[in-house]
């Protein structure tokens, strides 16, 4: 069984499609797909399918980038991260590509989400683009390695993998690895320990190839273990089963919780 260990299904995208993908998710081995939560005003969505769905789980964060609406405090995250249905904190972390400004807003809201997993006990889902430093920086001083967690749509080179790593983190790979113009996440897919390894589609985008360009949805992370099975020269199966372990391990509860 595969696990897309990140994906949009309440985006306008996909959200009106969710049998038709709960399908076919069932017919390319996809067993479990997470619903990823970015706002808390559209954290009712989120759990609606995760009620609804035995195959979508759940998460709890407001994603760096959201602006406008209400600011979560550490207690705001314990509290809705106790629903049953919810196995992460998350999205969250630091985006420095659309505030190059580098706000100190965006950087306190990660603390928040910090101190809550560790509060709660749950894994954190990491959002970091351009901004590696402060990433790793602030799960240092907040004693991220704690709970660990993933880190979402890896990008970054062996450099910041190995620190990533060394703090107990899982690396997660999206559709970006089949793009032959990624030789970094094409490397990192190569040398991370198979044991820390995940995979997802980040849907509605990043479909890989030979879906590029079009919209993405979680029964294309099979063509996500499949390149990165090439890359490493094994059969797909082994990335396969690695990658769903390596989830239920970080969520021993997910396993329970998930349609057989």
């Amino acid at each position: 069984m595969l696990v897309d260990s990140h994906c949009h299904l309440d985006f306008p995208a996909l959200s009106q499609r969710v049998s038709e993908i709960v399908a076919a998710m069932t017919r390319n081995g996809v067993g479990c797909a997470v619903c990823i939560g970015v706002t808390l005003e559209d954290l009712p969505r989120v759990i609606a399918l995760a009620e609804h769905w035995p195959q979508i789980l759940a998460t709890v964060g407001v994603h760096p980038d959201a602006e406008g609406g209400r600011e979560p405090s550490c207690e705001d995250i314990v509290k809705l991260v106790q629903h049953p249905r919810v196995i992460a904190i998350g999205e969250t972390g630091l985006d420095y590509y659309w505030h190059k400004d580098m706000p100190e807003w965006q950087r306190e809201r990660f603390r928040n989400h910090i101190r809550a997993a560790r509060v709660a006990g749950k894994p954190l889902v990491i959002h970091m683009r351009e901004a590696a430093d402060d990433t790793l920086r602030l799960l240092v001083e907040e004693r991220a390695s704690d709970v660990g967690g993933i880190m979402h749509c890896f990008t970054e080179g062996w450099s910041i993998a190995r620190q990533a790593l060394d703090l107990g983190f899982h690396l997660s790979l999206s559709g970006i690895v089949t793009f032959k113009n990624a030789s970094g996440v094409r490397d990192v897919a190569q040398r991370v320990p198979l044991d820390r390894l995940l995979v997802e589609t980040d849907s509605p985008y990043l479909a890989p190839v030979p879906f590029r360009g079009k919209t993405n949805q979680p029964a294309y992370v099979r063509y996500v273990a499949e390149e990165i099975a090439r890359l490493r020269g094994v059969p797909s199966e082994e990335v396969v089963a690695a990658t769903s372990e390596n989830f239920f391990r970080l969520f021993p509860d997910a396993r329970s919780k998930v349609a057989p």
